[in-house]
């Protein structure tokens, strides 16, 4: 199907802001192709969990359209999802495996030769270097079958912890704060709270570029019901904000005493709900108990006009949104990256926890907390299975070894098997990464798949060395950044052309059946694995090594929910013939066959969990039996959630008088991650072709910078040049670089910070202080750039 530029525009205006008051997409870009059969399936982009039907004709896929009976997204597609196939077939499809030769240059190999090159040089790096000197890292777009085989060949069969995904990048400070607030990763409710929603409070999330379904369905509500409150907290006025009936405008990484400070505004006033405190929660500071008293003293120094002054953010526009959040009877809070992608990120997501607990605005219809996942497959596929450095499958950590004895057993391995310490978190991991004569390199090979590090690390300059030193095997459809440093590239098959599970931000699970066989030579990434484990003398713990990749992933995924059975997080009920049937796919906890998936959780009469004898036995836990509301994963044994005291701490790095600006970065509605397929959608490409830097007119006026011209923005580690986009959407004083675009000049993970959460390990993507210059005027500018050759360097 061809789309023209006008219809492109037409389409995002469609699906980001104009399909939103309720109009179904213009007939014109809705898919007409006559197709040979529809394949249902899910969204290949972001975490909203999109359900699609695939149309195959001729053995190719010629067309996607939204899936009616999706509860996700009720049939309507954003831009990318109703484009995804275009990718597929373009030229530059990875087709056969290749090894780098002696000269720099891939030869084309067999697939014999390649994985017995991988499996030897990984015996070797285990016999010389030890079980942790091979690391694993890979992917919330990989599938659950493929990140469950990727962590049990490594923990149950090398038994290294040396697994990581780059969910740490994104989501692990929103798994530290539910885990550290409610004992248990993942929300509480569903996207089905947004229509029960009186007030709806984004925080730190451009909902309507990075998840335009999402923001559909916030519009549409808010059309419906025009007394609904929309707050959002945001540095800059994106879209998402223009549709706001209140703003909190903050600097970077300043928003906590914004948060704190609502908190003393909501009791001030009286409008906490003492009750549901008392009954369902306690406060904590993480060594001690206190009383609700010691809480009000606490939030007390966060005066709205002293926050005022600490974050840009107005005094009254804080005291309107407490009030909006806490009386409008429902609140639900969404948030993604601008929260978590933080040295503060784990206390940011529970100071929004607190503002839910303290006003009741939790377990109950339209109130929630709600982190919304940036990558399709990031709570199902790494987060559920446990495929990072410190966790099992079912989200239980490697330290507590009940769960790792129950792990050992289900996979059949003698008991001690796993190792109880964790491996190297992600930032952790590629500093660890280097070549076999570096002493202070411990990590000498590593195996990627589905991912690109080598542009969407932050601080790159800190790592690439490592990379191209080291062993590098890396899985994709497509040369990246990251195959220009590797050793072996191995030619992997789309979402559509090998079937899987993903699970989405609402804790729902859906399959995708195989619509085509993959181009070329190219294999699903499960079948790579069980390869791999074949050939290291693994089969029997990874037996699904056949060619029929829905028949593998059908074993992997059985092995997978056996694991989980009595878990909090049971997908016991959602075989694989049963996840073939469903429309809409299943949220657990679904416990048992039958069950019909779980809207919301800790709530008697909606949980199953409550009337969960095997999972109460395992856990220890005792429910009483006049409890409506229970956190049943409270390490006390209480089934209270923890309101935190959390002092207030700013960024790892903040303006000073070399580097006077605040840099935040983030995605823009066409382009997924680092554009590797997007950049090969003509539409797309089209709409951005490159990237830009926003700069307010104040700021611009300042160092004589026009429209167009380059601007070299410069941090303490590295340096892009950019062209100018002048624009009143951030406040003065901050720059906004989108960081799809891979000509390397305009790479701006080159200036970003490396600095972690020392909770979550998540790094602070979102804020780094630089300096600008005006580098030069506007000239033609390189678009649409995209590497298609194999064989090119990487700078």
């Amino acid at each position: 199907m061809s789309l023209s530029r006008r219809d492109f525009i037409k389409l995002s205006i469609a699906s980001a802001t104009a399909a939103s008051i309720g109009l179904s997409l213009p007939k014109k870009v809705e898919s007409k192709e006559i197709v040979d059969k529809w394949v249902k399936g899910t969204c290949r982009f972001c975490g909203t969990g999109c359900g699609v039907y695939v149309g195959v004709k001729d053995g190719k896929v010629v067309a996607i359209k939204g899936n009616p009976e999706a509860k996700t997204n009720f049939g309507f597609l954003c831009v990318k999802g109703f484009l995804a196939y275009k990718c597929m077939y373009h030229p530059d499809r990875l087709k056969y495996p290749m090894i780098r030769q002696k000269d720099g240059k891939f030869k084309r190999v067999s697939w014999d030769e390649a994985l017995d090159y991988v499996a030897k040089k990984f015996k070797y790096f285990h016999k010389k270097y030890g079980k942790d000197s091979v690391a694993y890292y890979g992917s919330g777009q990989c599938t659950t079958e493929e990140s469950y085989t990727f962590n049990k060949l490594w923990k149950g069969g090398f038994r290294s912890n040396m697994v990581e995904g780059n969910p740490r990048l994104c989501m692990a400070s929103a798994v530290g704060g539910y885990i550290t607030t409610f004992g248990s990763d993942e929300p509480v409710g569903s996207y089905a709270d947004i229509e029960n929603a009186k007030c709806i409070f984004l925080v730190g999330s451009n909902t309507s570029e990075c998840h335009p379904i999402i923001f559909r369905r916030i519009m549409r509500h808010k059309l419906r019901n025009p007394d609904v409150k929309i707050i959002v907290c945001e540095p800059r006025k994106t879209n998402t904000a223009k549709i706001a009936d209140l703003w909190l405008p903050v600097d970077p990484g300043t928003d906590l005493a914004v948060f704190h400070s609502m908190a003393r505004e909501i009791i001030k006033n009286n409008w906490h709900d003492k009750k549901f405190i008392d009954a369902h929660t306690r406060i904590t500071d993480g060594k001690n108990v206190y009383s609700f008293d010691k809480y009000v003293e606490f939030v007390e120094q966060f005066k709205p006009e002293v926050v005022e002054k600490l974050t840009r953010c107005p005094a009254e526009n804080i005291r309107k949104a407490a009030k909006w959040f806490a009386t409008s009877g429902a609140t639900m809070t969404l948030w993604t990256m601008g929260l978590n992608q933080r040295t503060r990120g784990v206390w940011a997501n529970n100071l929004i926890h607190n503002l839910h607990l303290i006003t009741g605005n939790i377990c109950k219809p339209g109130a929630d907390s709600f982190s919304l996942t940036g990558q399709p497959n990031a709570c199902g596929g790494v987060r559920e299975t446990g495929s990072l450095c410190h966790l099992l499958p079912g989200t239980k950590p490697v330290k507590d070894k009940k769960w790792r004895t129950h792990v050992e057993k289900v996979w059949g391995l003698k008991p001690g098997t796993i190792d109880p310490k964790p491996g190297f978190h992600t930032m952790k991991m590629f500093d660890s990464l280097g070549g076999e004569n570096d002493p202070n390199k411990p990590i000498k090979a590593m195996l990627t798949s589905t991912t690109n590090p080598a542009q969407s690390l932050p601080n790159l300059n800190r790592y690439i060395k490592g990379m191209k030193d080291a062993f590098l095997v890396v899985l994709d459809i497509f040369p990246t950044k990251t195959t220009q440093l590797a050793d072996v590239v191995l030619p992997a098959a789309f979402l559509y052309e090998k079937g899987g599970v993903y699970g989405c931000s609402e804790r729902r699970s859906q399959l995708t059946e195989k619509a085509v066989n993959p181009p070329g030579e190219a294999k699903p990434d499960i079948w790579i694995a069980a390869q791999i484990a074949k050939r290291m003398g693994f089969e029997k713990l990874i037996p699904w090594n056949m060619d029929d990749s829905m028949k593998a992933n059908e074993m992997a995924w059985t092995d997978y929910i056996t694991v989980t059975k009595d878990s909090d997080h049971s997908l016991w009920g959602a075989t694989y013939d049963r996840l073939k049937k469903e429309k809409a796919g299943i949220q657990w906890p679904c416990p048992y066959p039958g069950h019909p998936g779980t809207y919301k959780r800790y709530v008697r009469g909606m949980d199953p969990m409550f009337e969960h004898e095997e999972f109460k036995r395992f856990f220890g836990k005792k429910i009483p039996d006049d409890a409506k509301i229970y956190f049943y994963m409270d390490k006390k044994g209480e089934g209270r959630a923890n309101i935190w005291l959390r002092p207030y701490k700013g960024p790892a790095e903040v303006p000073d008088a070399e580097y006077p600006f605040y840099l935040t970065t983030g995605r823009v509605i066409a382009h997924w991650h680092t554009g590797t397929m997007t950049m090969r959608i003509p539409e797309i490409a089209r709409s951005y072709p490159y990237a830009y830097i926003e700069i307010h007119p104040d700021d611009a006026r300042k160092y004589n910078i026009f429209e167009g011209d380059l601007v070299e923005v410069i941090s303490r580690r590295g340096k892009a040049i950019l062209p100018a986009r002048i624009t009143k959407n951030s406040l003065p004083g901050v720059l906004f670089v989108p960081w799809f675009d891979q000509e390397i000049s305009r790479m701006i993970n080159f200036v970003c910070n490396d600095a972690v959460d020392p909770g979550s390990k998540e790094p602070e993507f979102k804020i780094a202080a630089v300096k600008i210059r005006k580098y030069s005027g506007s000239i033609q500018m390189k678009e649409k750039v995209i590497i298609s050759d194999i064989n090119s360097s990487y700078y």
